[in-house]
């Protein structure tokens, strides 16, 4: 495992789209659950109605997280529902649905970081993505904002999250401008 002096955290954007969407799947399995119970169809009603109640119980530790501002996931949620419809009949299309579903859900909300050292900034993306020092003009950091200039006339600039203070910014800044001069 490589160990990068600088790695900057990139302000997290807003998760509610993917929060509604699991949220919603949710839903729809906890709808479908219940009348397959219900219903009467040919299942294992142990298995449907504790996973029922496992969704149950994961949404309201969500919501309970993301009450205390916390960033809340609901993968274990989606896995578990995952489970509920391998249960039902002719579940087993949903079930990997919903399976890619929690996996995605994790990734999703990856926090973007770059990670810089003296050979390389990578970006900390599926997959990884790497730029060389020798495709940039400058990289610095000012009043919380990550700009960095390609040679190509690409700009990239983006908020990085609270936490830094100015003498961090003058020592990355420092680190970037004696890495771009020495390729020179």
């Amino acid at each position: 495992m490589k160990l990068y002096p600088y790695v900057i955290e990139l302000k997290r954007p807003s998760y509610r789209l993917i929060d509604f969407i699991s949220q919603l799947l949710l839903l729809i399995s906890l709808t479908a659950l219940t009348y397959a119970f219900f219903e009467g169809l040919p299942l294992n009603k142990l298995a449907i109605f504790l996973s029922a109640v496992g969704i149950i119980g994961w949404w309201i530790i969500c919501i309970w997280k993301s009450r205390n501002e916390q960033i809340p996931f609901y993968r274990l949620g989606l896995f578990v529902a995952c489970l509920g419809w391998w249960y039902l009949p002719k579940g087993g299309w949903i079930c990997a649905i919903y399976l890619l579903a929690g996996f995605f859900e994790k990734q999703a909300k990856f926090p973007d970081e770059l990670a810089f050292d003296q050979e390389e900034i990578v970006v900390n993306s599926f997959p990884k993505k790497h730029i060389n020092w020798d495709d940039l003009n400058n990289v610095i950091i000012k009043d919380g904002l990550l700009t960095i200039d390609f040679k190509n006339n690409k700009l990239l600039q983006k908020e990085i999250q609270s936490g830094s203070n100015v003498k961090d910014e003058l020592d990355f800044n420092e680190f970037c401008r004696n890495r771009l001069l020495q390729k020179d």
